[in-house]
């Protein structure tokens, strides 16, 4: 069993490319696993029931004296990694059967996208910084952009100067798939603030790019300086647990607040498949509710 393991953590690394701390969690995950293993009696992979591996799942989930019991998050990434072991196993001819193809990862409970208010959107772009100040015209921008285009973090910062058509703008999202959003007139405004008052200066501090948003080095601004321009900004607007999701969460929740359809958010947010939209209108309901408590006369008491 050692070997094979050996073998399909090498795989991993190599052929699959995994992330050194993805790869680490599934070596834990199979040592854990083979331990469980060799306590039920079983030398060989091919000995492995259905059975051991149900086993394996429910140990994980009770945990014992020297493991706690996991959160279905990470239980279902170890039978994951014992899926993928078994799959490994038989592909190679090691085993002549696969005994974790049944059995399925716990449920996961379903987690609501968090979205802010308008209001509370507008006090943290209020919240950019000092008035004039050419960082406060990148910040402002920058938030507005986010929140008015449902950007990741990582497109936002992405973005090329090219990448800017009049009232749209052209986001590189996952997979290397391109998208084109509209530019609504308040993040146009701000964008054209920025670019004409504050980008050329901030440029002239680096040697050239073609990036949109820059640091005070006149290089293009990274993840992190937009996380921290976005914590800036909602610590003095007084708010807590934003986040450039929260943005993005906020802008679609909005949407379908104001009678979007969920196919045209799948689009501007550049989800592959619409299901993964959908959540959002789970959110909506508490909107539902309160229209429904305002208009109905039989839901007023």
């Amino acid at each position: 069993m050692e070997a094979v393991l050996s073998s399909y953590l090498a795989h991993l690394a190599v052929e699959r490319g995994l992330a050194a701390n993805t790869l680490a969690s599934y070596r834990r995950d199979l040592r854990r696993y083979m331990e469980h293993l060799r306590a039920r009696g079983r030398g060989e992979l091919g000995e492995v029931g259905e059975a051991d591996v149900q086993a394996f799942l429910a140990a994980l989930r009770e945990g014992d004296g020297e493991h706690p019991a996991l959160v279905a998050s990470s239980a279902a990434r170890a039978v994951s990694a014992v899926r993928g072991l078994h799959r490994f196993a038989l592909r190679e001819g090691v085993t002549a059967h696969d005994p974790a193809h049944q059995v399925r990862p716990p449920r996961q409970l379903r987690r609501l996208p968090k979205a802010i208010t308008v209001d509370e959107v507008e006090r943290l772009i209020a919240a950019s910084g000092p008035d004039g100040a050419p960082l406060t015209l990148r910040n402002r921008a920058l938030l507005e952009v986010l929140y008015g285009t449902g950007a990741r973090i990582s497109e936002a910062v992405g973005l090329a100067v090219d990448d800017l058509e009049d009232d749209q703008v052209r986001l590189r999202g996952k997979g290397g798939r391109t998208r084109v959003v509209p530019l609504g007139r308040y993040a146009r405004a701000a964008l054209d603030a920025y670019l004409v008052r504050a980008r050329p200066g901030l440029l002239a501090h680096g040697r050239g790019t073609p990036a949109v948003f820059l640091n005070a080095r006149g290089g293009r601004l990274t993840r992190q300086g937009a996380w921290e321009v976005l914590q800036a900004a909602a610590e003095r607007a007084g708010l807590d647990g934003i986040s450039p999701h929260v943005l993005r969460h906020s802008f679609a929740t909005h949407l379908l607040d104001g009678g979007a359809d969920v196919r045209v958010v799948q689009e501007l947010l550049g989800h592959a498949s619409v299901t993964t939209t959908q959540v959002y209108t789970l959110v909506t309901v508490d909107k539902l509710r309160e229209v429904y408590a305002a208009a109905h006369p039989r839901a007023r008491q």
